[in-house]
C-alpha cells in the first residue's frame, strides 16, 4: 500500500520519531557531555585488525568492518537510490574526546542535517548470557550474523576510486532481505551496500562517490555504562529467528512504549501511540527502504495505533505487528 498527502507527512513523522528513539548505538553530541561523565575508555581503535588484511577469512573482513566504521574519521560524498528516489548527501565522522559523532547532510531539496547510526553493522548485544564486554564485542556480532545468512567473499571491484573486496550475505529463509557490501581494502569502510528482495532486485543502494583522507583515530572510544534494554508497555510475540532486543536510550519525561529490534545487519522499531485526530490506515506501506506496518486497536476503551518500521519483508513486518501485545500505558 502507498499512501499521500497528509497520511505520508503523518507516517514520516512517526517513522523520523521512531528513528531518533532507536539512535541507542551512535553517541549523539547532544548527548555528549552526559555520556561522558557515566562512560569509561575502550581501547577499541588499537586493535592490530585494524591494519592486516583479512584475505578470505569472512570473521576477519568482518570484524574489520565494524571496528573501521567506529575508528575512522573522514568526510564523503554519497547517494542514496531506493522507492523515494535518488539523494546526494555529506557524510561526516569525527571523534571528539572518544565520543562519535555522525552527520549525514541531504544536499537536495531542503536542507537537512541528521544523526546516523554507523553503516557496517550495528554493534549491539547478542550473546544474552555474557557480560556486557562480550555481548557488545565485534566477534560476538559477526558470529551472529553468520548464523542466519551465508556470508561469501567474492572479486574485487572499484568504488569511488578506491580498491574494494564484496561480501555477499544471502539469508537462510525468507525473513530478510539479501545484502551486500563493497568493503574498502585499505581501511575496512563501508563503501557501498546494496539491498535485494527474495527476487534479487534492488530495493537500495547506497554508495560512497568520494572518500576524503580517512584518518585512524588514535585515541580510546567512550564506552557507555548503564545501558539497559527498553522496559516498554508491550510485548512482541513473534519476531524473525536471530532478531534480538537492543538497549536503546529513551529520552523525554513521556516516552512512547517502544521495542527496537536487529538481526545484526536489519533492524526493526516497534511502538505504540494513542491515535490522533487522523489515525493512519491500518496496512502496510513503503517509506523508503522501510516496510511500516500499521494496526489499530482498542486498549483501555481507548483507540491506540502500533506501529512496525524496518527493513524486512513487508508480510514480516506486519506480522510482527499483530503479534504485538499492548500492556498498561506509561504513568
Amino acid at each position: 500500500m502507498r499512501v499521500s498527502g497528509e497520511r505520508v507527512f503523518q507516517a514520516r513523522r512517526l517513522l523520523i520519531g521512531a528513528s531518533v528513539a532507536s539512535l541507542g548505538l551512535l553517541a549523539l553530541p547532544a548527548l555528549a557531555d552526559d555520556i561522558s561523565s557515566q562512560a569509561s575508555p575502550n581501547p577499541v581503535c588499537s586493535r592490530p585488525e585494524l591494519v592486516q588484511a583479512p584475505q578470505d577469512d569472512v570473521e576477519r573482513w568482518l570484524v574489520r568492518s565494524m571496528l573501521a566504521s567506529q575508528c575512522y574519521e573522514y568526510q564523503a560524498r554519497a547517494v542514496s537510490i531506493d522507492s523515494l528516489g535518488v539523494r546526494t548527501l555529506a557524510l561526516s565522522h569525527r571523534i571528539n574526546d572518544g565520543v562519535r559523532q555522525q552527520v549525514v547532510q541531504h544536499l537536495d531539496g531542503p536542507s537537512i542535517s541528521v544523526e546516523r547510526r554507523s553503516q557496517a553493522g550495528r554493534l549491539a548485544w547478542f550473546v544474552p548470557d555474557s557480560s556486557p564486554d562480550e555481548r557488545a564485542s565485534p566477534e560476538a556480532w559477526a558470529l551472529h550474523v553468520e548464523q542466519f545468512y551465508a556470508v561469501t567473499i567474492e572479486n574485487e571491484e572499484r568504488i569511488a576510486g578506491r580498491v574494494a573486496s564484496r561480501l555477499r550475505f544471502d539469508p537462510f529463509d525468507e525473513n530478510r532481505y539479501m545484502h551486500t557490501w563493497w568493503v574498502d581494502e585499505e581501511t575496512g569502510l563501508l563503501l557501498k551496500h546494496e539491498l535485494r528482495d527474495a527476487q534479487e532486485r534492488v530495493i537500495e543502494t547506497f554508495q560512497m562517490t568520494q572518500l576524503q583522507s580517512p584518518e585512524l583515530y588514535d585515541g580510546p572510544l567512550v564506552d557507555e555504562e548503564g545501558r539497559e534494554e527498553v522496559d516498554a508497555a508491550l510485548d512482541v510475540n513473534w519476531l524473525p529467528d536471530g532478531f534480538v532486543a537492543q538497549p536503546a536510550l529513551i529520552t523525554g519525561d513521556d516516552p512512547l512504549p517502544q521495542r527496537f529490534y536487529s538481526d545484526g545487519l536489519a533492524s526493526i522499531s516497534v511502538f505504540a501511540t494513542p491515535v490522533a485526530d487522523q489515525p493512519l490506515v491500518s496496512g502496510v506501506y513503503t517509506l523508503g527502504v522501510s516496510s511500516v506496518a500499521i494496526e489499530l486497536v482498542e486498549f483501555d476503551d481507548e483507540p491506540w495505533q502500533l506501529v512496525g518500521i524496518g527493513e524486512l519483508p513487508a508480510a514480516q513486518v506486519r506480522r510482527i505487528v499483530q503479534s504485538i501485545e499492548l500492556g498498561a500505558p506509561p504513568s
